[in-house]
């Protein structure tokens, strides 16, 4: 699985994002320009000690993005969506993209693939969930359609054992 976030404005929330993208095996893909420095210490923060074994590749511009994925299937996350994360079915070398914080995924990228574009649905007149929620809901989802491949499904109590 491939995250990819598109000009990703806070540290906090790619920080976030890379712990859950470490946890769950998937690359990170951050697409320029960022709002912070990598070296951020609020980015460090929220990845905690799993920054060093994060898979990310960064990129110049959505151009540098599409030359060096080529034939990657992309899907979408955007407000604008007229289908639900959960219509879709993942491929497991997909690619799930999500937008900067204050504006999302520009329309002119949207409009060439409505079919990619998913939304998460959200009750009245709420404008968007917070980023790395937004990546952890269909990112999860996006494994649990893949089966979970290779994820631990089971845990172990730390004082007392299962019945």
């Amino acid at each position: 699985m491939n995250i990819v976030l598109y000009e990703p404005e806070m540290p906090l929330n790619t920080g976030n994002i890379g712990r859950t993208c470490v946890a769950t095996n998937t690359r990170l893909h951050l697409i320029e320009p960022l709002g912070f420095h990598l070296s951020d210490r609020a980015v460090r923060r929220a990845g905690l000690d799993y920054w060093d074994k994060l898979d990310v590749t960064r990129y110049e511009d959505w151009e540098d993005f599409l030359a060096r994925n080529p034939g990657a299937k992309i899907y979408m996350a955007t407000t604008k969506a007229k289908q639900v994360y959960t219509d879709v079915t993942y491929e497991p070398d997909c690619y799930i993209m999500f937008g900067k914080e204050s504006a999302g995924i520009p329309e002119e990228i949207l409009v060439k693939d409505p079919q990619a574009c998913v939304r998460i649905p959200m009750w009245g007149e709420i404008r968007s969930l917070n980023l790395a929620n937004s990546v952890a809901i269909v990112l999860y989802e996006a494994l649990r359609q893949n089966g979970f491949e290779k994820m631990t499904l089971q845990g172990d109590l730390h004082r007392l054992k299962w019945s």
